[in-house]
């Protein structure tokens, strides 16, 4: 297994400790910095390349949202995880927009955070059921109409199906065994979509094809 590098941005000491203890104890995960403000964090995310970052919102001299922009445009491949004890939409779309890989709220569980955490690393989604609904109900608004591209813009035909499964919320295995694919190739597809979309998670590249209206919810059952 592949070890994670995880950098910490939250400006709250006694927060950002507790959950390096916590990381600490799991296997195949290192933290490798620690942020406590979002100019910091953009800084040692240029500097360490990190896998993953935890990242808060409310933070001095840059907010989560302007770091996680500015992180996404210097390392598109770092995928940045939302930890929050917020929930408004104003924070949830903002951060979607700006490239963020999961949202998660500050009430989950230790266990919760380390499946997040491995699950981004795969290239799963991770939205608290929240923040998932709040996604849900803006894409079923009236007047999302479907865009002038078409997938095949973009992606091969093996790839728009392969997105079109993780758009419903199938895991890499899922996808794999339902295409009758390896997983390792499914992971493999994946990466060439974020690449080709100039996106750093499936998140991302969901809702990339649902904006370009690649494909609608109701599609999606």
């Amino acid at each position: 297994m592949n070890n994670i590098n995880v950098l910490l941005a939250e400006d709250h000491v006694i927060t950002r400790q507790g959950i390096r203890r916590l990381l600490e104890d799991e296997k195949g995960v290192t933290v490798i910095g620690e942020a406590s403000d979002g100019e910091e964090a953009v800084q040692m995310a240029t500097d360490l390349k990190p896998d993953i970052i935890i990242m808060d919102i409310a933070m001095p001299k840059l907010n989560g949202i302007e770091a996680t922009r500015q992180i996404k445009l210097i390392s598109p491949r770092t995928a940045v995880l939302i930890l929050s004890a917020y929930d408004d939409d104003e924070y949830v779309f903002a951060l979607l927009k700006v490239g963020a890989a999961g949202y998660l709220l500050k009430n989950v569980s230790g266990d919760e955070l380390t499946r997040a955490i491995r699950a981004v690393y795969k290239g799963e989604p991770v939205l608290d059921p929240i923040v998932a609904r709040k996604v849900m109900n803006y894409f079923k608004l009236p007047g999302k109409t479907r865009g002038l591209e078409k997938p095949s813009d973009h992606l091969s035909n093996r790839e728009t199906d392969i997105l079109k499964l993780a758009a419903k919320g199938m895991t890499n295995k899922d996808i794999a065994d339902k295409l009758h694919l390896s997983n390792r190739t499914v992971e493999g597809h994946l990466r060439t979509i974020f690449n080709k979309l100039g996106v750093g998670s499936r998140t991302e590249a969901v809702l990339y094809g649902l904006r370009k209206g690649w494909f609608t919810l109701e599609e999606l059952p």
